[in-house]
């Protein structure tokens, strides 16, 4: 039986974190890239250190639409940019980019283009793992759901000048109390953040701070009870790749569900959708988030498996944390009915080939809301009644 009174911990880093930094340079060339030839493939990894970033990988992109190096390069700057990085250690006007991407191998190709009668086939072997729970409206575990929007609010704050103290780099960390199986109220919270002023002690960050972070939080979850650590090491002033180096996929269980759920191992920026790293754990969420939805299970979790060159998945696993409404081997069946699982029939239902990337690359691949232009489009929730229906619920 599943425990019922537990703290469970999941942290988040901010868009200005050095590995996150990393990601969405790699996610903003795939939507580069994409933009430009929806079928493209790409594979691109960034490394980033004092004043220096490293853009690595390989493409296979048509002649006419081939993307230059010094394009790829001037996306990467204005990345840096956006985020906000203007010190002396690392700037986006000065920063040295060296691109070393190249096309990719015709061995890899053979096995994933489709030909003839043949499907295009995964472009890797590997698992995949989606989880959906309750216990927050945006069917997410609440520990890593809040993390990321107490970092979140605070770059707002930070972007649109009210807390202009704050530097781009940060992380958060929010220990949830559980009773009786619900999230009721934040244990503790540690947040380190970058501050620009030397002078600032912990106390002074927990000022500037604390406001937005109880803005983040469900009414009543900060109580007198709540253990604070902020900015613990008492100075935190140089950050980003100055203060550490960044490299594309190092965040994964940030990116996914703050360690509340299985992960395939599969980083996923840096990657396009033809890639099952990323589009069949976008899908695996799509499904779990729905059969959630449908009210089939409080908490599921789907595991999908491919073969590289293989269409279709070698198993869809279905869990429903003994929820016993439905049958899980009868869910899993029609899971694998409701959507095409290929990875054409993937990119095809979640109309994965468009730049839609780069947002998704910091706080979170999932727990946010669909946009208007097909991004997020694996959160929506426009199956579960189809699987209520079949499942009759």
């Amino acid at each position: 039986m599943r425990r019922q009174d537990y703290l469970f911990t999941s942290e988040s880093v901010s868009e200005g974190h050095p590995d996150k930094v990393c990601d969405q340079i790699s996610d903003s060339i795939v939507d580069l890239i994409v933009g430009r030839e929806p079928e493209a493939r790409i594979a691109v990894e960034t490394a980033a250190t004092t004043n220096k970033v490293a853009l690595m990988g390989e493409v296979k992109i048509s002649d006419r639409n081939w993307v230059t190096q010094e394009e790829m390069c001037a996306v990467a700057r204005q990345t840096i940019r956006e985020i906000g990085y203007e010190q002396d250690g690392f700037h986006h006007k000065d920063c040295v980019i060296d691109c070393y991407v190249h096309g990719q191998s015709a061995d890899i190709a053979q096995g994933v283009d489709a030909s003839g009668q043949k499907d295009e086939g995964a472009g890797d072997q590997g698992i995949m793992f989606g989880f959906a729970t309750d216990e927050t409206p945006e069917l997410m575990p609440a520990p890593i759901q809040y993390s990321h929007a107490i970092l979140h609010r605070l770059a707002q704050a930070r972007h649109s000048g009210e807390a202009k103290v704050l530097g781009p780099d940060a992380k958060s960390q929010v220990s949830v109390e559980y009773r009786g199986g619900k999230p009721v109220r934040a244990h503790t919270i540690v947040l380190s953040t970058q501050h620009l002023d030397p002078t600032m002690d912990s106390a002074d960050v927990r000022a500037v701070v604390e406001p937005y972070i109880r803005k983040s939080l469900p009414e009543g979850w900060v109580d007198d009870k709540t253990i604070w650590h902020v900015n613990p090491t008492g100075r935190f002033v140089i950050g980003g790749p100055d203060g550490d180096a960044g490299l594309t996929g190092r965040k994964i269980i940030v990116d996914t569900y703050g360690g509340a759920a299985p992960h395939g191992g599969g980083a996923f920026s840096g990657k396009d959708p033809t890639k099952v790293d990323r589009s069949a754990a976008y899908a695996a969420r799509y499904l779990a988030k729905n059969v959630v939805a449908a009210g089939a299970a409080a908490r599921c979790t789907v595991q999908l498996s491919y073969a590289i060159g293989v269409p279709e998945p070698l198993s869809i696993y279905v869990d429903d944390h003994g929820a016993d409404r439905v049958d899980p081997a009868k869910i899993e069946k029609l899971l694998g009915e409701v959507m095409s699982l290929t990875p054409r029939g993937i990119r095809t239902h979640l109309q994965l080939n468009r730049p839609i990337y780069k947002r998704t690359a910091a706080y979170g691949h999932f727990g946010r809301t669909p946009d208007a232009d097909g991004g997020f489009s694996w959160e929506k929730t426009d199956l579960a009644s189809e699987i209520k229906s079949a499942l009759g619920l």
